[in-house]
Order: C-alpha cells, then sequence, then structure tokens
C-alpha cells in the first residue's frame, strides 16, 4: 500500500482559485483526490476552473464566503451531498494588509481576523461533525511565520496567524481521539500575487530591499513558489501522517 495515496479522498481547499492554495490543490489531485474549492465570486470560480482543466483536474468549485457561519454550513452540505464527505480541509483562504498599526482602522484590523482566523474556525467546525462520523478527517491550517514573529505592518496579520496556530492546536487536542488529524503547515516566503508588492523592482531598476533580504536570508536564496508546499501538504493530507498532530 502507497500510504501517501489519497484516492477516493474528498479535498477541501479554500482560497483554492490560485496561490498556494491552487499548488495545494494540485498536489492533491496528482495522488488521486477528489479537489472541491470555493471563492468569493463565480467569475473568480469559473476562471479558477478553467485553470484546473488546463491541468487535467476535474475541480468541483463553490462560491462561499468563509466568514459566513451560514453560508459554509449550507456549502458544506453540499459538498457532501454533491462530491461526498469531506476527508481533507485546507483552510487556506486569507488575506493581508500591509498597513502600519497606528494608521489601521479597527474596521481593516477586524477584516482580516475575520477572514484568517475566524474562517478557519467556522469552516473546521462545519466539517469536523461528519469527520466524526466518517471515523477519520484531516484538517491543515495555512499558518506563517507570522505565526511566530512580529514584523512592521503587519499587526492584523501577526495576530490572526499566531491565533491560528492556537486553533489547530485546540483542534487536534480536542478531536484527535476522533482519528482527526489537524496540523499546520507555516510557509517561508512563497511567491505569489499576495507577496508580489515585495518583489517589484524599485524604480531605479533595483530589487525591493526586502526581497533583496529574503533571497540573503533563504539557504535556497530565492523565494519559494506554491510547488515547494506539494510534499509536506500530501504528507499530512494522507494516511502517512496518521500519528502526526501539532500539539
Amino acid at each position: 500500500m502507497n500510504p501517501f495515496d489519497l484516492t477516493g479522498k474528498v479535498a477541501f481547499v479554500t482560497g483554492a482559485a490560485y496561490g498556494i492554495g491552487y499548488g495545494i490543490a494540485k498536489s492533491f489531485a496528482s495522488a488521486g483526490a477528489t479537489i472541491v474549492f470555493n471563492d468569493l465570486s463565480q467569475e473568480k470560480i469559473d476562471e479558477a476552473l478553467k485553470s484546473y482543466k488546463a491541468d487535467g483536474i476535474d475541480a468541483h468549485g463553490y462560491v462561499c464566503d468563509v466568514t459566513n457561519e451560514e453560508a459554509v454550513n449550507a456549502t458544506v452540505a453540499k459538498i457532501t451531498e454533491e462530491v461526498g464527505v469531506i476527508d481533507i480541509l485546507v483552510n487556506n483562504a486569507g488575506i493581508i494588509k500591509r498597513v502600519p498599526m497606528v494608521e489601521m482602522s479597527a474596521a481593516d484590523f477586524r477584516q482580516v481576523i475575520d477572514i484568517d482566523l475566524n474562517g478557519p474556525f467556522i469552516v473546521s467546525k462545519a466539517v469536523i461533525p461528519h469527520m466524526i462520523e466518517k471515523g477519520h478527517g484531516k484538517i491543515i491550517n495555512i499558518c506563517s511565520m507570522m505565526s511566530e514573529l512580529g514584523r512592521e505592518t503587519v499587526s492584523a496579520y501577526a495576530a490572526a496567524k499566531g491565533g491560528l496556530k492556537m486553533l489547530t492546536k485546540n483542534i487536534a487536542s480536542e478531536y484527535g481521539e476522533f482519528n482527526i488529524q489537524c496540523n499546520g503547515l507555516g510557509p517561508g516566503y512563497i511567491a505569489t500575487p499576495q507577496t508580489a508588492p515585495l518583489r517589484e523592482l524599485q524604480e531605479d531598476g533595483s530589487r525591493h530591499p526586502f526581497d533583496q533580504f529574503i533571497i540573503a536570508k533563504t539557504p535556497a536564496a530565492r523565494w519559494g513558489t506554491p510547488e515547494d508546499l506539494q510534499g509536506p501538504a500530501i504528507f499530512l493530507a494522507s494516511d502517512a501522517s496518521n500519528f502526526v498532530s501539532f500539539m
């Protein structure tokens, strides 16, 4: 038997229309899983479905806001009916607002917390009962270096990702006895549309100072890519990690 085989598994990757989520979803598909994802508009869903199809993946997309508990519950019920019980959940949907703390409005702070922390809570809460009933489940939360560190202009993001780290630990502790493993992936700096502003060339043609800093501090001397997360994601989603929980 191949412990990394995901054949027959239904994987729900939130916000997987592009970027890290898309890369993880592609890796799950290559391991045999059926892919389900969400986004905020049908237009974005349709664009993503074209990309999945071009990659040979028959994915299923649903319009859903992860911060809306009623909408999430309805979407999970629809996925269960149309595709199957969710075996693997990746809480990937998230945003970042790079604003100095004293210049950030409370409304913007709450929005980041709502999407990056409340969203994973709401979606996990919706799928865990089905996982308990089925007798197994995998939850992977996309944490961050900011789950451990602070940095200028990302107070809300760091607060949310720090909270997500602890939510991950709590889910692992509370539901491990039901054969549900919950773990966090804390990517380094990954080249995605979200980090594109940090990689833009300056007016004089030089690299962004933060870009230079990342290259200098990373052993591989480059930004990571979504593909670099595929191996760890498959491991945490598969039977190979049945005794691994982020405690």
